[in-house]
């Protein structure tokens, strides 16, 4: 089974950024802890700053069982990144590190996550690691 797991902008500073919102792993180490948690999945990591290039991926992501993304700040206000989204036809699912909810107002806003198939918030690094168990199981149930 093949999975895609997307990370976008500022995601490359995990374990830089501020560990009461985002957790203290790098994401080196966030991928090799879901390989390790998932081991009948086969993963492919791509992380970018650049939206365009995270478009033209999902664009792409019919290749795949299933795929999640974590949007950064493109989640906030990226209209294309939602059309793209919308268009991916296996199950998909959105996580955040942090409560988006509980954060700033601006922040508060994700165009995404009513297309999402699975939703999760809040948790840093379990954000990921629930979303997966959830993504996992709505596709062994088909």
């Amino acid at each position: 089974m093949r999975a895609l797991i997307i990370n976008g902008p500022n995601l490359n500073l995990l374990g830089l950024r501020e560990a009461e919102h985002y957790g203290s792993l790098t994401l080196k180490e966030l991928n090799q802890t879901i390989v390790a948690k998932f081991p009948t999945v086969s993963f492919d990591f791509f992380q970018s700053n650049s939206e365009a290039q995270i478009i033209d991926l999902l664009q792409q992501a019919s290749d795949y069982h299933f795929l999640l993304i974590n949007p950064g700040g493109l989640a906030h206000y990226s209209v294309s990144l939602r059309d793209a989204f919308s268009y991916v036809k296996v199950p998909k699912g959105v996580c955040h590190l942090s409560n988006i909810y509980k954060r700033e107002t601006f922040r508060r806003v994700d165009l995404l996550s009513d297309l999402a198939d699975v939703y999760v918030v809040g948790l840093k690094e379990d954000s990921y690691y629930q979303a997966l168990e959830k993504l996992l199981s709505k596709v062994l149930k088909k």
